[in-house]
């Protein structure tokens, strides 16, 4: 039986795991688990870097991992409470962008700055409890390698966007993006894609006609 299933069907015992790791009411993890858990079972390589004004959020019992070369730049909140975070090779993270969980980053990846992306969301249908009482749902964001996120941007729950892609700054994505495509707009469309046939890149219209 793995911890988490024998967590699991001890409720009493589960919570006061939790709080043992996480103040009350809190998304950051107490400084003994920063300092003497997370450095241990987090995968950070050597070459990555994280900035000193980085909230990270991060806990052992789901995993972060940063790949070779990467960047997380200040004043950035990683949270990894509710899912894993994973980024590649050769990625940045902008300055005050926000990544919460589940999340999938491949490499080669461009975050601009404020880019906000949450595989969380809150259920709210039960009109007897206040919203922050209520569970949350989780669906994993995928972003595939050599990908451009513009400044602004916000990707929601369950989106993948496709290798090679752009999505404008200020754009809000709430469906899947394409490879090689280039998505902007609230909510975001494709506004152009690469057509192997021609080697150009083509309004959808265009390279549909081809």
């Amino acid at each position: 039986m793995s911890i988490k299933t024998y967590l699991d069907s001890r409720p009493s015992i589960k919570r006061l795991v939790h709080w043992m790791l996480i103040p009350t009411g809190q998304a950051r993890p107490r400084l003994w688990v920063s300092w003497f858990v997370n450095p241990f079972i987090h995968k950070k390589h050597r070459s990555a870097a994280i900035r000193a004004n980085v909230r990270m959020d991060v806990l052992p019992f789901n995993a972060f991992t940063l790949g070779a070369h990467s960047t997380i730049e200040s004043f950035s909140v990683v949270n990894n409470g509710v899912g894993d975070v994973t980024i590649g090779e050769h990625c940045t993270v902008g300055i005050g962008s926000v990544v919460i969980g589940p999340v999938t980053i491949g490499s080669d990846v461009i975050i601009a700055q404020h880019v906000v992306m949450s595989g969380l969301n809150h259920v709210y249908e039960d009109v007897t409890l206040p919203i922050h009482r209520q569970p949350v749902t989780t669906r994993p964001i995928v972003i595939e390698e050599e990908c451009w996120i513009g400044a602004n941007a916000v990707i929601t729950a369950g989106v993948t966007i496709g290798k090679h892609s752009v999505v404008a700054g200020g754009s809000v994505v709430t469906k899947d993006v394409p490879p090689y495509s280039v998505v902007g707009g609230n909510p975001a469309r494709v506004l152009k894609q690469y057509d192997a046939a021609s080697g150009l890149w083509q309004k959808p219209s265009i390279a549909a006609a081809l």
